[in-house]
């Protein structure tokens, strides 16, 4: 059942006024019975006090005998004169709980077995039994107790009284919640009424059917809301018909875009094809300079030279191929599930020789981690990312490759304690041909191909790299987030076994 929002508010009132007179009621009334407890205590301690000091007189000042001896003889007219002067029943116990008078001898004996041995402990102890209360007092002397004064007496009044406070407040609660209600409902509907139109003028602009004036004219907050969805609706109208005219150059922009990347691809590939063929060449050349040597020293120079140069130029054009592969064949990608722990300790088996002969320290610190990707894009990324931190490294520089789970996703950090790559200039490093320091990339053999591709595997594999400063100020780090395997909505591609 659906209710709305003019009965959920005036529900929410009535239960709001219910608690709150409920509560008011219930608090003055404890208030009540606790001023008349107290009162009747005071009263019954004045009663028992008065009562109390005239037996200790009488027993002071009376024939010395024993306390038992004394409330046996005196305590019938005791009893009597007690009854008399306080206008209760008064019965008399001694300190055995014997009953030793009574100023109504003919009336029902009062059961007070749960009481009395209070009393006889020197306590006060009473009990109230429908309108009755019998209040028992311990009467002490400088011997020890005397006995046990119980007073009996009616609190019907007292009864009364509550039962009429009660009776009016709830009827004056009554009253007061069903005017409440009432002004409540009147209220709400009101304001229910001002938000359904201010719903209506929202279905309105979704629609599409723009408001010419404002829903309400009030000066409150819901005319301040009414104020804010009219000039919204006017804003939203303004930004549609730019959109429509934006639309029509974006997608003029977009046809232009797709044959100026078509192009581009055109040319990596052609000038890949162009290059590859005399590199051939040339290092036919260098193999047959090296089995006709005419100068040997000459001969043996000019073969490393060409060997080097050639070599670099033919690794440019493989990874332009790679780069231009892996985004026109993007979809030739074979997933498995991938231990990273296992596949960086075996990346870094690998360029431990290269670390070693730059002087370079590789400090490993992985964690057991299974994502899923391509493996062999996997090991080609961070291959790369290693091997660039090895390079552009300082001397006796150290790497740092750490692997560990955060969340949903593996997180890989590949740090060096190299020059660093200046804030500007961090995500043009990704882009084909792009290199920080031309010298330097040169003689490193460098192509600015290697991150461009790295990029590219790491997307393909649903992965993201950025670059940042390490802590310590110098270097830079390389930061890899892959989803963990499972955690992107699918299942497991095979199961791993358990170490």
């Amino acid at each position: 059942m659906r209710f709305s929002l003019k009965w959920k508010f005036t529900g929410f009132l009535a239960l709001l006024l219910l608690f709150a007179i409920g509560l008011l009621s219930f608090l003055i009334l404890q208030g009540v019975s606790s001023n008349q407890r107290r009162e009747m205590e005071q009263s019954m301690q004045q009663q028992a006090a008065v009562a109390a000091d005239r037996i200790r007189q009488l027993y002071v000042t009376g024939t010395q005998v024993d306390a038992d001896v004394f409330m046996r003889l005196q305590g019938p007219a005791l009893a009597r004169e007690l009854g008399n002067v306080s206008g209760m029943r008064v019965i008399l116990y001694d300190a055995t709980g014997k009953e030793a008078g009574d100023s109504l001898m003919m009336a029902d004996k009062p059961d007070v077995r749960g009481t009395l041995p209070f009393a006889l402990q020197n306590k006060i102890a009473y009990e109230i039994h429908g309108d009755m209360l019998e209040y028992l007092s311990p009467v002490q002397s400088d011997q020890g107790q005397l006995g046990v004064v119980h007073f009996q007496t009616s609190v019907a009044d007292r009864h009364l009284f509550y039962r009429s406070i009660q009776r009016l407040f709830l009827i004056a609660g009554a009253a007061v919640l069903i005017v409440s209600f009432i002004f409540g409902l009147i209220y709400m509907n009101k304001q229910a009424n001002a938000i359904h139109a201010l719903k209506k003028a929202t279905e309105r602009i979704r629609r599409g059917d723009y408001l010419a004036e404002p829903s309400l004219r009030r000066k409150d907050e819901l005319g301040e809301l009414s104020n804010g969805i009219f000039e919204m609706n006017l804003a939203i109208r303004e930004n549609v018909r730019s959109l429509r005219e934006e639309r029509e150059k974006l997608l003029e922009t977009l046809d232009k875009l797709q044959q100026l990347e078509k192009r581009q691809k055109d040319f990596i590939h052609n000038i890949s094809h162009e290059f590859k063929t005399p590199l051939t060449s040339i290092r036919a050349y260098a193999d047959l300079l090296q089995m006709y040597p005419d100068d040997p020293a000459l001969v043996q120079d000019a073969h490393a030279s060409i060997t080097k140069e050639t070599g670099r130029l033919y690794d440019l054009v493989e990874r332009v191929l790679h780069l231009a592969a892996s985004e026109k064949y993007a979809f030739d990608h074979h997933p498995e599930e991938v231990e990273l722990m296992e596949l960086l300790t075996d990346v870094c088996s690998r360029m431990k020789g290269k670390a070693e002969q730059f002087g370079i320290t590789l400090e490993q610190r992985l964690e057991p981690v299974v994502i899923v990707g391509d493996r062999s894009n996997l090991m080609h990324i961070f291959l790369n990312l290693l091997d660039n931190a090895i390079k552009y490294n300082v001397a006796r520089g150290s790497v740092a490759i750490a692997g560990a789970k955060d969340g949903d996703h593996a997180v890989v950090r590949i740090r060096d304690t190299g020059v660093g790559i200046p804030e500007d200039q961090r995500e043009l490093v990704f882009e084909p041909f792009y290199t920080v320091n031309h010298d330097r990339a040169r003689k490193s053999g460098g192509s600015g191909l290697g991150l461009a591709l790295v990029k590219q595997l790491t997307l393909q594999n649903g992965g993201e790299i950025r670059i940042e400063t390490p802590e310590t100020g110098t270097g830079t780090e390389f930061i890899l987030t892959f989803p963990l395997a499972g955690k992107d909505g699918s299942e497991p591609l095979l199961r791993l076994p358990q170490k």
